[in-house]
């Protein structure tokens, strides 16, 4: 067998995998939320919560397929939990900084809403870095699954010469 010939699918479905991820999957799942929605309070956390909601998908991935995880899971889907994530970090930087206060000083809603300083890391926390977290962790394994493989250089090569 040469080199080549190992780059395809090598997945094969098991029964025993597949029911055992369709059971535990929710469970996982519920714990990851659990995690980002108290990371401000409990030890864990939202980075912690992320990568468990990330590596949720991921065990989907190895139970029922690559392939068919990332044609459930869209793109845009990934793209959108980073970039949401990117914009409620930012957006709340700016709302403290627009209520008179520094990039992220969460005394700035205190003094104009009089609600605790907590929401504002609340906000981070849940919002922001569990979020990001999910996106980046989903989108680096489907991006170390679709490997490179000479074929794929070589047709990315044709196309950047066809632009030109």
């Amino acid at each position: 067998m040469s080199r080549s010939d190992t780059h395809g699918d090598t997945y094969t479905e098991s029964q025993v995998i597949m029911t055992t991820v369709k059971i535990i999957a929710p469970f996982t799942l519920t714990y990851g939320a659990f995690l980002s929605l108290h990371g401000a309070d409990t030890p864990g956390g939202s980075f912690q919560g992320g990568a468990i909601i990330g590596v949720t998908v991921l065990m989907l991935a190895f139970a029922f397929g690559i392939e068919p995880t990332r044609r459930w899971l869209k793109n845009s889907v990934v793209v959108g939990l980073v970039t949401g994530g990117v914009a409620i970090f930012i957006a709340t930087g700016l709302a403290t900084i627009a209520l008179g206060g520094n990039f992220l000083e969460y005394d700035a809603f205190v003094e104009t809403f009089g609600i605790a300083h907590y929401w504002g890391m609340e906000a981070i926390e849940v919002g922001g870095v569990a979020l990001i977290v999910a996106g980046v962790v989903i989108t680096l394994f489907f991006a170390t699954a679709a490997g490179f493989t000479p074929t794929r250089r070589e047709e990315g090569i044709e196309e950047v010469s066809q632009d030109d």
